[in-house]
């Protein structure tokens, strides 16, 4: 068993759960409306939802005749408020194996592709503070696209912020994998209900089912 300094988390889908595609899907048409498209394609509402690249996000800029800029802040306001709504309306939640992990040894941090600011919210409105030395979302800009996972750039600064010698990243996507692999990190996959049947390319250190084994895998 390797012994780990320090204990790095994602976010969505391993602390709390993924928001909801209904209620991003809406966020963003919302954006759109705030810019005077009532009728976006599908495709362009499905593009900013998740995963759009600077270049996809010009393409749609262009298509409809406004600024990157405009359209970008106002699809990050509305998708952190709506996100925020649903934190205190009760119908997103944190998992209830996160106590498994709260009180572990390590130095313990959490490096995620949401917005910082939404990061900070979830540790606030769950009492996770005390937990976290170190934590990383995205700033919502235009340039942050860029620095999302896989790429393993905040993950370096977290690891950084911990002057860890050996570190393991706990996520539940293939680029969690493969952006822990790049920082030369080991990584563990937890299998939850909304990525259960996922086929990764890339293989984990570790496959786990609950934040349990999480805590089991890495006790002194």
């Amino acid at each position: 068993m390797i012994a780990y300094d320090s204990i790095l988390f994602d976010s969505d889908g391993v602390l709390v759960e993924p928001p909801a595609f209904e209620t991003q899907t809406e966020a963003v048409r919302a954006a759109y409306r705030e810019l005077g498209v009532d009728d976006p394609d599908q495709r362009d509402v499905d593009a900013l939802v998740a995963g759009v690249t600077v270049d996809r996000l010009r393409e749609i800029c262009s298509t409809y005749d406004i600024e990157m800029t405009s359209l970008w802040d106002a699809r990050e306001r509305h998708d952190e408020r709506s996100q925020f709504e649903q934190f205190r309306a009760g119908s997103r939640d944190r998992y209830g194996d996160v106590t498994a992990v709260t009180d572990l040894d390590q130095d313990c941090g959490i490096v995620s592709n949401n917005h910082h600011s939404t990061i900070e919210f979830v540790l606030w409105f769950f009492d996770l503070e005390p937990w976290v030395d170190t934590y990383y979302g995205r700033p919502k800009t235009i340039e942050s696209l860029g620095l999302k996972k896989p790429n393993p750039h905040y993950l370096e600064r977290a690891l950084a912020d911990l002057d860890a010698g050996s570190a393991l990243y706990v996520g539940d996507s293939e680029s969690d994998v493969i952006a822990a692999h790049r920082a030369g990190l080991d990584s563990a996959f937890v299998r939850r209900s909304h990525c259960s049947d996922v086929a990764l390319s890339t293989t984990p250190t570790y496959e786990v089912s609950t934040l349990q084994e999480v805590a089991d895998l890495v006790a002194d």
